[in-house]
Order: structure tokens, then sequence, then C-alpha cells
């Protein structure tokens, strides 16, 4: 499967919140670097990962743009609720072996009226 075509079968899983569809994506050594959070590492982390946001939240991805380059894939996403943000995939042997996201981490836990850590 192309980056690309990858990118888009992940973003329908992540609207099913589907952690082990999303999890099958991944390599198994694979790292999910979401900005705001400390790098996952590892297939079972990253389902971990998508599990316990989803029981945290909402979470809905539109899908604005998907570009491809090589090994890469971007997607640029918006959310119903206005948070906007771009991922970075690289996509090796039909496997997402790196990811890496931004958005604003703020906006994500007022919206969704989460407490806002204190450091």
């Amino acid at each position: 499967m192309r980056p690309r075509e990858l990118v888009m079968a992940w973003a329908k899983a992540f609207n099913r919140a589907d952690p082990d569809g999303l999890a099958a994506f991944y390599a198994e050594d694979a790292v999910n670097h979401q900005v705001a959070e400390a790098p996952v590492e590892g297939r079972e982390a990253i389902r971990r990962m998508f599990a316990e946001g989803f029981r945290a939240a909402e979470m809905v991805c539109i899908v604005e743009n998907i570009f491809e380059d090589g090994e890469w894939a971007i997607l640029e996403w918006r959310d119903p609720l206005g948070l906007r943000g771009c991922g970075f995939f690289r996509v090796v042997d039909g496997k997402i072996v790196f990811q890496r996201g931004y958005w604003d981490k703020l906006s994500f836990l007022r919206m969704h009226g989460m407490p806002i850590p204190r450091n």
C-alpha cells in the first residue's frame, strides 16, 4: 500500500475509534511522536496510546489534504470542534515506521473539558 493510501485507511480506522485497526498499520518497532507528548515506541504501546485517547475524548479526523513524497505521506486534518493539525508518516514495506504529529494540546484539552496539567 502506498503511503497516501495507507494514511487514508488510517484516517478511516481513527474515525471508527479502532485502536487495534490503527495498530495494524504500524511496524512492530514503530515510533509515534505527537510533539505535545513524549514519543511512543512499539506497536503495542501505540495501540494503548490510541485506546487511552479514545476513552478520554471523542476524536474525529476530517482529512483536508494528503500529500505523498516517496516513503512519506503528510496529512492535514481538522476536527468538528475546529482543532487543526498535521501528521507526517514514514511508510516502509506497507507499514508506518515513524509518525510525527503537530496539534495544539491546550486547545484540545479545553475543547474536551479536560484538566490542564500544571508544570
